[in-house]
């Protein structure tokens, strides 16, 4: 499920035929022969033409003619030096042709100007002159032959301008009115292959994709029990959890034609030219077939129709319809295959979804703990890890990162070893890898005071005690008051197993989380900073969507509040209002209820343990960064709260004692089962603190990038103090935002 290897689609030059198996070195030589041919045909001339004909007219023109002054040419004409004259009207100058015996070496004649106040003056000159073969009025006539190079030469500045523009936009090559061929890419036989080998934590979206490449191959087997070809499949997903390589590795193994197309290659500025690509490219693949053509992110082509305002959509909607008639105009026997890859299947028209389009919809969520483990297998190839390296562990300390995050963890450790000089990759390279993509980098350079310090190490523990102290949050692996990124520190909770949904329990006591930092000021300094401010921020956000969203408050009731809109504009989501001002009104209080009720929870929790809370603070301040097995040894003597009444969304039902059934033996996957009733609401493990924007799994439609992960969303991250894992495919996640001011710290 990861994405080991970022597939860009290089776009080759417009207008020529799709090459059949090029490379890139191939590419590029025959798109500098192409430029050369063209330098060489008629452009050259048209070019060279006119500047020759320039340069001639300016040399031929000045003849053995040299300018002299106003009073040098009266002296000629006073002194008899000069046989004939001519007046040239409106370019107000005099020709002086010289006699020989006046004339000088190379020159024959000369020429002075003179202002129009002297005209007559001029004249009178040139009359008193008696010259020996008199003087010549002459008035200029325009050349036809200049006025129309006159017109053309701009003109063909404006056509060399134009052609230049469209050969940069196309790529140079190509000529300039084949702009409406298709960009795809064929991949060659030379292109280094990847197989279903090298994809790691995505088995379900693997065997969907390995019966498309075995139908390719042995059709006959399908065909026998009257199955067809499917016309496409969607590959949906976060983005980094490997839809891309898993094109690739269909690209690998299926052995036909494969051609590789970005969504943002169809459009161009030009009206028509999507949908002109888009035939093309079926045309080639038709004839090519059997054949697959894989458009990376299809939804900058395939959004939702009619959500412009104006016609700014226009032409990427001819695009969109050209697609859809070209997939579903299919011949059975062509066996050609559309494969797309989109993080937003949300945005794309329901045309473009239903069966007979896109026949499977395969969705690519972020690894399991399993898929984690495969996935650092594959990534740890080549790499020195030390004997004392063990990769599950690192896939524990990991939950919620797609297959590029932990691609990346790797490399980073691989670069900090190297960094050190040392020669094995050791657990505190991994350590600190991981810390990097959750919080960011440390700020060695930061240098804060003591009272900063006393304040960030209570903040911090203020999380930590009070998740110790509550019954349904996970162990705390991590605390450091080291500053990282923009925050001065963070606490690491890491959930025990992968969830899919998280209990209402589970949400109160992110909400008592994320208010421990500020409920720990408050307590100890009487004086809380504004290093909370993220904390409150996630927290309302929770607590929000426990109302609003959930159905987790007895007054509104178990009713979905506001409709999203997918807006035009950078693909953000608007909310509809669909509810009352005094539904309005009853949601403000039971948020504001909630978050009290959190803040109280986690004040018991720290008056309960004082003398624990100022132990950690005093173990932050002198070792600056606390481990799992140092905080469990603090946390030994913890007080935790009793368990919460059982809450029924309406108070007047009974509470029922009945228990659930036991599950059978036969079908368990874990073998621990928790004894869960209706009225013991403990918990079997809690989502982490960062993660409850998607408790509930949700469908596809609903969760475009919906991790399937408890740690999918960042969205109610508790707080900012906390660094838990997180899902990096759900929009709007910024690791390490931290405050406005004070203690900014990485959620």
């Amino acid at each position: 499920m990861s994405v080991v290897f970022v597939t860009l689609t290089f776009a080759g030059t417009p207008g020529a035929p799709i090459p059949k198996g090029p490379d890139l070195a191939e590419n590029s030589t025959k798109s500098t022969s192409t430029s050369r041919k063209l330098l060489r045909g008629p452009l050259l001339y048209l070019i060279l033409a006119p500047i020759i004909v320039l340069i001639g007219w300016s040399l031929l023109s000045g003849g053995n003619t040299r300018e002299v002054s106003t009073q040098q040419g009266l002296e000629m004409l006073s002194e008899g030096k000069a046989k004939s004259a001519e007046i040239v009207d409106g370019d107000q100058r005099v020709n002086l042709t010289l006699t020989k015996a006046d004339k000088k070496t190379g020159t024959d004649d000369v020429y002075f100007y003179y202002v129009f106040q002297r005209g007559g003056d001029v004249v009178k000159a040139v009359d008193d002159a008696k010259l020996k073969d008199g003087f010549n009025d002459k008035v200029p006539q325009p050349n036809p032959l200049w006025s129309l190079l006159g017109f053309l030469v701009p003109l063909l500045l404006i056509g060399l301008l134009l052609w230049w523009m469209l050969s940069s936009m196309q790529g140079g090559g190509r000529g300039v009115m084949q702009f409406g061929k298709s960009r795809a890419k064929l991949v060659s036989k030379e292109t280094p292959q990847v197989t279903f080998e090298d994809v790691a934590g995505a088995d379900e979206a693997v065997e969907e994709l390995y019966e498309i490449k075995d139908f390719l191959q042995n059709p006959a087997r399908f065909q026998a029990v009257g199955a067809r070809i499917p016309k496409g499949v969607l590959l949906y997903g976060p983005p980094g959890t490997g839809k891309t390589l898993l094109a690739r590795a269909v690209a690998g193994e299926a052995g036909v034609p494969f051609y590789t197309i970005s969504g943002s290659d169809f459009v161009e500025m030009f009206v028509g030219v999507g949908a002109s690509r888009v035939r093309d490219l079926f045309k080639e693949a038709k004839a090519n077939s059997p054949a697959i053509i894989f458009v990376d992110e299809i939804d900058a082509v395939g959004q939702r129709r009619g959500q412009g305002m104006g016609g700014g959509h226009d032409e990427r909607e001819q695009t969109l319809n050209q697609l859809l008639v070209e997939m579903d105009g299919f011949d059975p026997k062509t066996n050609v295959i559309m494969i797309a890859a989109t993080n937003r299947p949300d945005m794309l028209d329901p045309a473009l979804l239903r069966p007979g389009r896109f026949d499977r919809q395969v969705g690519v969520d972020a690894p399991d703990m399993a898929g984690r483990l495969k996935i650092l297998q594959v990534h740890s190839k080549g790499k020195p890890l030390s004997d004392s390296v063990d990769l599950e562990i690192v896939a524990r300390k990991t939950p919620g990162f797609s297959g590029a995050d932990l691609a990346n963890v790797l490399n980073e450790a691989a670069l900090l070893t190297a960094r050190s000089n040392a020669q094995l990759i050791d657990n505190r390279a991994l350590d600190e890898a991981i810390d990097r993509a959750i919080a960011g980098p440390q700020r060695r350079t930061r240098l804060m005071k003591d009272q900063e310090k006393l304040i960030t190490a209570y903040h911090e523990g203020g999380h930590a005690l009070v998740a110790a102290g509550l019954n349904h949050t996970d162990p705390v692996t991590k605390i450091t008051i080291l500053p990282r990124g923009r925050a001065l520190g963070y606490t690491m909770v890491i959930p025990l197993e992968d969830k899919y949904s998280v209990t209402r329990n589970e949400l109160q006591d992110q909400l008592a989380y994320a208010l421990g930092g500020r409920v720990a000021e408050e307590l100890v300094f009487h004086d809380p900073t504004t290093g909370a401010g993220n904390d409150i921020e996630k927290a309302t956000s929770t607590a929000r969507k426990m109302v609003t969203e959930y159905g987790m408050s007895s007054t509104v009731g178990p009713i979905k509040l506001g409709q999203a809109q997918p807006g035009a504009f950078m693909g953000e989501f608007g909310q509809n209002r669909d509810y009352s001002e005094g539904v309005a009104v009853a949601v403000d209080a039971e948020v504001r209820a909630l978050l009290e009720q959190a803040h109280n929870e986690a004040y018991d929790v720290l008056v309960k343990n004082r003398d624990i809370l100022d132990n950690l603070a005093r173990e932050l301040l002198e070792k600056e960064t606390l481990d799992h097995i140092q905080i469990a040894e603090i946390f030994k003597g913890v007080q935790r709260l009793p368990e919460r009444p059982v809450w029924l969304s309406h108070g007047e039902r009974p509470v029922s004692n009945r228990p659930p059934i036991e599950v059978p033996v036969v079908v368990r996957t874990d073998g621990n089962l928790d004894e869960t009733s209706v009225d013991d609401t403990k918990g079997s493990g809690n989502s982490e603190s960062a993660a409850v924007d998607s408790p509930a799994t949700a469908p596809p439609s609903e969760t475009p990038s919906g991790n399937t992960s408890p740690l999918g969303s960042s969205e109610l991250a508790p707080g900012d103090t906390s660094a838990p894992p997180r899902n990096l495919g759900v929009p709007g996640n910024e690791t390490g935002k931290g405050s406005d001011s004070g203690t900014d710290e990485a959620r």
